[in-house]
Order: C-alpha cells, then structure tokens, then sequence
C-alpha cells in the first residue's frame, strides 16, 4: 500500500490513538491509588514514563528492533498520553512555594535519572 491511500494516512493516527487511551487510562489509574496532599501520582507517572521513554528510544536506537510503528503507538501514543506536563503545571500551581520547589526539583531530577539509568539498562549496566 503506498503513503497516498487513505488507509496509510490513517494508520498512524489510528496507533497513536489506541496507545494514547492506553496511556491516560495508565496514567489515571496511577493517581488514583496513590495519596493526595502532593501530587504523587504525576511526579510518578513522570519519572516513569521518562524512563520507559528512554528504555524504548535507546533500545530502538541500539538494536533497531523496533518497527516505526512501534515506536509510534508506545512512543508518541503510549508515553506522551502516560506521562503530563500540563497537569504537573497545574498541580505545581496550586501547592505552596516551598513545596511547589520540591515538586519541580523532583519532576526534573527523577526525569532525567530516569532517562540516565534507562540508558544504563540498555546498554547492559548500571553507571
């Protein structure tokens, strides 16, 4: 089937629709069990979702196992449905400062260790 039929066309909406459902559905089942008074559940569904993304984006960069359309339905599907920034802004807005710190400094730093140990887990070892 060439690129120009409609089918083709939709396909990849089709994937990065039915990994994005997978992921909000994901995403809210983990805020649901953890507790409330800090949002636990987007700092760990973020930290998550960077890991599985480096996981996913090292691998296929490495092995090359990966279709492209895997990549897109776990990828840009799956993960940017998982994972929230906007909920993380809002979230963070409505704590006090000193905790609203707390909650960037961990959304980032558990971010990027995650994306770093990812990268470690690929390539066979921890740093």
């Amino acid at each position: 089937m060439n690129e120009d039929h409609p089918i083709a066309r939709v396909e990849p909406l089709l994937l990065i629709a039915i990994g994005g459902f997978v992921g909000a559905t994901l995403r809210y089942a983990v805020s649901a069990t953890l507790p409330g008074g800090f949002p636990w559940g987007t700092l760990a569904v973020n930290a998550l979702g960077s890991f599985a993304l480096g996981l996913l984006l090292y691998e296929a960069r490495l092995t090359d196992l990966l279709s492209a359309e895997t990549r897109l339905t776990l990828g840009t599907g799956l993960l940017s449905s998982f994972t929230t920034y906007s909920t993380f802004a809002v979230e963070t807005t409505a704590l006090d400062p000193a905790m609203a710190l707390v909650n960037v400094g961990a959304n980032y730093a558990l971010g990027f260790l995650a994306v770093i140990a990812a990268r470690a887990v690929t390539r066979g070892s921890l740093p």
